[in-house]
């Protein structure tokens, strides 16, 4: 009559992250888009190995979706420079990846892909703005895109 739990559950969960991305920084917004990329392919590992085909197909697309959509479409490759560019190829890399661990449901993929992501976000987080005195003098929003809504003017 009222709706199940779950759906009220997932109403309240998607409230709290449209109120973070509301209130987040732009750094915080990249980290936002690794930590659900991060989630995306360990969901896909639990569910290639329920053999859950089209959970597992999900998973692995909104993985994609977020590294080209997010984080490569933030980058401005003009600004950036090598870092950028790299970047880019590298984010090109792994959407290619799991590509090809959704169609030979190769765990080793994901995990490979898992390993990088979570590699590049420990990268960003030490160059955040809470990061200390120790952090780099370049902002970290120099390679993003100025014409992203989330971008430093």
């Amino acid at each position: 009559m009222f709706g199940t739990m779950k759906r009220g559950a997932n109403a309240y969960a998607n409230i709290g992250v449209e109120t973070g991305v509301i209130a987040a920084s732009p750094h915080k917004l990249i980290t936002m888009l690794f930590d659900g990329a991060l989630v995306a392919i360990s969901m896909a590992k639990k569910y290639m190995a329920e053999k859950d085909i089209k959970n597992k197909g999900e998973s692995i697309t909104k993985a994609i979706l977020i590294i080209d959509n997010g984080l490569r479409a933030s980058l401005n490759k003009n600004v950036g420079g090598d870092l950028a560019l790299n970047l880019d190829s590298l984010y090109e890399y792994m959407s290619r990846r799991l590509f090809e661990a959704n169609t030979t449901n190769n765990e080793a993929i994901l995990t490979e892909v898992h390993g990088l992501l979570e590699e590049i976000r420990s990268a960003w987080e030490q160059i955040g703005p809470n990061a200390g005195a120790s952090a780099p003098q370049m902002s970290p929003f120099d390679a993003l895109n100025p014409q992203n809504s989330f971008a430093k003017a």
